[in-house]
């Protein structure tokens, strides 16, 4: 009784360690769900914030935000390929890992950029805007330079595929097809004979001969053989003649 009373409270505790474990799963996963939606509102709520910055704002205000926007926009829009495409391709990873050191000298940058937008010195900002300009352009080439590459092979591996699949099916439509090239092939059939002409028609027609047809019919013979003349002996009586009467 007291195994019994043991095990339950075991599979007691268990179950119970279990549910929390899920628990904490389930909230971990909608955590970081949150998270994620989160940062993705942020992150649109401030490229049109920069958006609208650099088309309201004039001088080197307006430039910096051009160039925040142009360096996010590249970034991500690398990152989304890249990680689209090593799902499907494992030598991506090299380039994925290029462009993860490449974005450490972006978030540099960026946060560079952030810090200068709400700076009050115009000429000591339009002094640093030909750097700043150079490390974006050099950065946002890198990073269009990975991305173009990798939808470049991709496209090239499609392309690829597009051709195995279209000589197979140019195959299998010609096996579909085999009757064509059969009946091109076949012997055709003797033609039959020309009608007679009309002059012949009338002779008749002929017919070859064949072998005993020329030679003359032997007589019938009977199937039984007519008796010939009984012999008479001495001692046999005349035949009495039958009366008239």
């Amino acid at each position: 009784m007291e195994a019994v009373i043991t095990v339950v409270a075991l599979l007691f505790v268990l179950f119970l360690a279990l549910g929390a474990y899920a628990t904490v799963k389930v909230i971990g996963a909608a955590k970081r769900g949150v998270d994620r939606t989160i940062t993705q509102a942020r992150r649109t709520v401030e490229d049109h914030t920069l958006r609208a910055k650099s088309f309201a704002q004039l001088g080197p205000a307006g430039e910096i935000a051009q160039l925040r926007l142009k360096l996010r926009t590249s970034m991500r829009a690398t990152q989304d390929a890249l990680h689209a495409g090593v799902a499907e391709d494992e030598s991506l990873k090299e380039s994925l890992d290029l462009f993860q050191r490449l974005s450490a000298h972006g978030y540099e940058l960026d946060d560079e950029l952030k810090r200068l937008e709400s700076e009050p010195d115009r000429s000591t900002l339009a002094g640093r805007l030909p750097s700043l300009r150079e490390r974006t352009e050099r950065i946002t080439g890198s990073a269009d330079s990975l991305r173009w590459a990798a939808r470049d092979r991709a496209r090239r591996f499609a392309d690829d595929d597009l051709d195995t699949l279209s000589a197979q099916i140019d195959v299998e439509a010609g096996a579909l097809r085999h009757w064509t090239t059969s009946d091109s092939t076949r012997t055709p059939p003797p033609p039959w004979p020309e009608a007679p002409a009309a002059d012949s028609a009338a002779a008749g027609q002929t017919w070859p001969e064949t072998p005993g047809a020329g030679a003359p019919e032997e007589p019938t013979r009977s199937a039984i053989t007519p008796p010939g003349p009984r012999p008479t002996y001495p001692w046999q009586k005349k035949p009495r003649p039958e009366s008239t009467t």
